[in-house]
């Protein structure tokens, strides 16, 4: 809930209306509300739409914290900002610390024994690398099945989902921001 009350909050600070929000970042007024009340998840996208909008860094969204570092950001293992999408699909921001960001690298962890989520569509590129595990990726009516090792670069204003197949698996993925 925390990204949800950080959104509003920022939101009534710039005597912004929730209408006006929605309006000018292009979601739904329905749906940005569901986003605000923290009913659904918020795409990573969205994030930044909004944020653009608030005129704050993402990570602040995500964090409550302003990043830090603008020529070098390390981020130690299992240090990034840990956020769980939906049950089953969990990431960890691996940049979060670096400031005016054009890339957005998250290592992501599936549980096939989760409901897995709708496809999504966002602006920019993605890229998925296979850490461990099997996933399925949809990207439009294809299906790509990829193992440790593989990757995958797609255009992400197409429909796209990740699925593990069998047991839990991670993989890296960079969302170009634009």
């Amino acid at each position: 809930m925390d990204i949800p009350e950080r959104i509003k909050e920022l939101r009534e600070v710039l005597e912004l209306s929730a209408l006006d929000l929605a309006r000018e970042t292009g979601i739904p007024y329905e749906t940005y509300i569901q986003y605000e009340r923290g009913d659904c998840d918020i795409p990573i996208s969205v994030l930044y739409s909004i944020a653009a909008r608030l005129g704050v860094d993402p990570t602040v969204l995500l964090s409550g914290e302003d990043p830090k570092m603008d020529t070098v950001s390390v981020c130690r293992s299992g240090m990034g900002i840990h956020i769980e999408r939906f049950p089953g699909y969990e990431f960890s921001s691996l940049a979060y610390n670096f400031k005016h960001r054009t890339m957005e690298p998250l290592l992501v962890t599936l549980d096939p024994n989760k409901e897995p989520a709708a496809p999504v569509t966002h602006s920019g590129q993605e890229f998925n690398y296979i850490i461990e595990g099997t996933v399925t990726i949809l990207v439009g009516q294809r299906t790509y099945t990829l193992s440790a090792g593989d990757s995958l670069y797609f255009d992400a204003t197409v429909p796209h989902a990740q699925y593990a197949i069998g047991k839990i698996a991670r993989f890296i993925t960079i969302i170009q921001n634009i």
